[in-house]
């Protein structure tokens, strides 16, 4: 079988009209909905993962966030994690009106940025048959030398977007490889080539910026108190070993955390940026087909927590 697409849109709560591509299986059931990472567009990271859903027997949806790629916002590249939050219920509304669709299994996917936005959007939206989240990015505390100037730059940053001027943008990543901002995303070399020349890989809507007011609302943002109402949802965690953006313990106790059905994998020898790449990804795909048909099946004893908040599920890199 063969992978295809075809291009769709739906519309958010809010009137945007957010534009993606949706990869039907063969047959009606469990469908996922994918975003990337901060400031990324579907081009990046993701279509791979959809295939191959998408020839496991799921449908899958990826679409460019608001703000970015061909999805409607403005100003554009301004990363509003509140508002992809609730896009990720939109989308899931958008897909329980599709034939290919089993309306009672649609699930939430996320990487990095998104891994933590599909995390918040699963405890909130009770409709979400589960969550699967790929090193969920959990830190938004931008460094104590770079925190007041960037707060104080914001506000004049609205006062000038008040009086009619354009919006302030920074580089998501210098030369350096460092975030100006002082958010903790910085990049080695392999990753900032791609981060920053995503052009070249075929992101071509990608653009190596974001808008002031993003850090403001980044700062405004407090994912672990919405993560708390998580409750019986199923969640699925990969936390590649070697992650130096979001530190494995850092994933590890928010897991710990989560008191229904749910596995934490090890990806090991893997870094944050690198963890869907190489040769080990056919198997994380496959463990992740387990997970979710598993789930979709009710069958869920395996990945039921003891006191410890402990899965007691098997399997090499698994918790």
């Amino acid at each position: 079988m063969s992978t295809f697409f075809r291009d769709v849109e739906f519309q958010t709560v809010d009137g945007l009209t957010l534009r993606g591509c949706f990869y039907p299986a063969p047959d009606r059931g469990p469908a996922a909905i994918i975003t990337p990472g901060f400031n990324c567009v579907k081009e990046m990271f993701v279509p791979e993962v959809a295939e191959q859903f998408q020839l496991a027997g799921i449908s899958a949806l990826i679409y460019d966030p608001r703000s970015l790629g061909l999805s409607d916002g403005e100003p554009r590249n301004e990363i509003d994690p509140m508002k992809q939050v609730s896009d990720y219920s939109d989308a899931l509304t958008y897909l329980r009106g599709l034939p290919e669709v089993d309306p009672e299994q649609i699930f939430f996917w996320g990487q990095s940025f998104a891994g933590c936005v599909a995390l918040c959007a699963g405890a909130l939206d009770k409709r979400a048959r589960m969550v699967v989240s790929i090193c969920p990015l959990l830190d938004f505390e931008l460094t104590p030398q770079k925190f007041p100037r960037v707060l104080a730059r914001s506000m004049a940053d609205r006062e000038s977007r008040a009086a009619g001027n354009p919006p302030v943008f920074l580089p998501v990543l210098t030369e350096d490889g460092i975030n100006p901002a002082g958010l903790g995303i910085g990049a080695d070399k392999e990753e900032f080539d791609y981060m920053v020349n995503a052009k070249k890989y075929g992101a071509n809507r990608h653009e190596n910026r974001t808008t002031l007011q993003s850090y403001y609302k980044l700062i405004m943002w407090q994912p672990h108190g919405i993560m708390k109402y998580m409750y019986e949802t199923p969640v699925l965690m990969v936390v590649p070993e070697l992650d130096q953006i979001s530190p494995p313990e850092q994933q590890f106790a928010l897991f710990d955390t989560f008191p229904g059905p749910k596995k934490a994998h090890v990806s090991v020898g893997k870094g944050h940026l690198n963890v869907l790449s190489g040769p080990e990804f056919p198997d994380l795909i496959r463990m992740q087909v387990d997970f979710i048909k598993d789930i979709s099946a009710g069958k869920v004893d395996g990945y039921i927590s003891d006191a410890n908040g402990t899965n007691h599920g098997e399997g090499n890199g698994t918790k």
